[in-house]
């Protein structure tokens, strides 16, 4: 059932890193209860169906109306069971809402509470609104990404937002849960998007400082200035990546391109790049992406193709591990990583808002009765088919 089966995490519906982090959790087989807003408009951002949301699969979902004083008694109670409770909220929401971390641990003494934001909970920027591109701007990263003839280019919201956030905040999470075993405490679990972002460019930093790396863009050796670490256009218009940083690995570049080495004796001199780089530029356009992909199959010359997203599922390697699976009719990233007794799974695709009764709910202490008086109070929202009067609309 997952290594972390008999967990419960109590997550307070926010956007994008804690609900990854929340997810991560879900696949290793903890129990997620998400509270989500009473909202009868039932699509998240960027997906007209939730259940193709990958992020927020594996859950089960009450609708809870945190501006009412018995909403929020009724999260305050839910925290006593919890194990873990995630917010994504900026500083001070949590504490205006009557959930302020230090009364949900004096509730509960061994309640983890991970809260995660872009700034920290502390600090001149930490009421301030951002972004992933925000965030990694200020840490460094994102001036070192890019062609030093373009602009900075964001690495999609991968290096704040997913990277230097939810994962991040997993580890804190998990890390915690470790200490409490040892000490029976919770406590409480700073996640910030700008210090992750910052944590993940630790290498980079420690070559700049040894003298390794220059502040240009496209000039070193990790970031496309080396010719072989870079992609190349292939003549049907696709592109292969190169990451033949060793010496072994660049002659058996050579030797599928076509090439004598002694072309190029100064593979390391920034001056010869240039020439490298118009060089292996000509040879890549002669072929197609599928044609160099057998050339180097089989080789450790480092080249393999810039696969679009919908062929990641059926590339071999990919398929060979079950790297997806399909949810709700969706391709979605299987659990990672893998466990050898206790394998991680998804249990089922993201739930519309309020969508769980009690057959769900049970563990946490709410009974049909409770949520069936808890909807006619208001306090919580329900879908038609789990109201009395209602009609037997599917659920996801």
């Amino acid at each position: 059932m997952g290594p972390l089966s008999g967990l419960r995490v109590l997550e307070i519906a926010s956007a994008a890193p804690a609900p990854f982090a929340c997810m991560m959790l879900a696949d290793m087989g903890a129990d997620v209860l998400r509270i989500d807003r009473p909202n009868k408009k039932v699509a998240v951002e960027g997906y007209p169906d939730p259940a193709l949301d990958p992020l927020g699969r594996g859950r089960q979902s009450i609708a809870v109306d945190l501006k009412s004083q018995a909403g929020r008694d009724l999260v305050l109670s839910l925290c006593d069971p919890a194990d873990v409770v995630v917010e994504g909220f900026r500083p001070g929401v949590m504490e205006r809402l009557g959930l302020d971390p230090e009364v949900l641990i004096g509730r509960n003494p061994r309640l983890i509470i991970g809260r995660m934001t872009g700034w920290g909970q502390t600090g001149p920027l930490a009421e301030r609104a951002g972004h992933d591109i925000n965030y990694v701007a200020v840490a460094g990263a994102l001036h070192s990404t890019g062609r030093i003839d373009s602009p900075p280019s964001p690495a999609l919201n991968l290096v704040g937002d997913f990277g230097g956030g939810g994962m991040l905040l997993t580890v804190g999470i998990l890390s915690a849960l470790v200490e409490r075993s040892h000490s029976g405490h919770g406590q409480i679990v700073d996640a910030a998007m700008i210090d992750g972002a910052s944590l993940l460019m630790a290498s980079v930093r420690g070559m700049r400082d040894a003298g390794s790396w220059n502040d240009a863009r496209s000039s070193n050796l990790l970031d496309g200035g080396a010719p072989f670490y870079d992609t190349y256009e292939t003549a049907d218009g696709k592109y292969m990546s190169v990451g033949a940083l060793e010496p072994q690995f660049y002659k058996l570049l050579l030797q599928g391109l076509g090439i004598e080495a002694s072309e190029f004796p100064r593979r390391m001199d920034p001056k010869s790049w240039p020439e490298q780089r118009t060089r292996f530029a000509i040879e890549f356009a002669k072929r197609s992406r599928d044609e160099w992909s057998r050339i180097f199959d089989g080789t450790d010359a480092c080249v393999f193709p810039v696969l679009e997203m919908a062929e990641v599922p059926d590339h071999q390697q990919v398929s060979a591990r079950a790297g997806f699976a399909d949810v709700a009719g969706q391709d979605q990233p299987a659990p990672a990583p893998r466990f050898s007794r206790t394998p991680s799974a998804i249990s089922g695709p993201s739930p519309r808002p309020g969508v769980h009764d009690a057959s769900s709910l049970g563990e946490w202490g709410l009974d049909e009765t409770t949520l069936q008086g808890l909807a006619d109070s208001g306090v919580i929202w329900r879908p038609d088919h789990l109201t009395s009067a209602g009609t037997r609309e599917a659920a996801v």
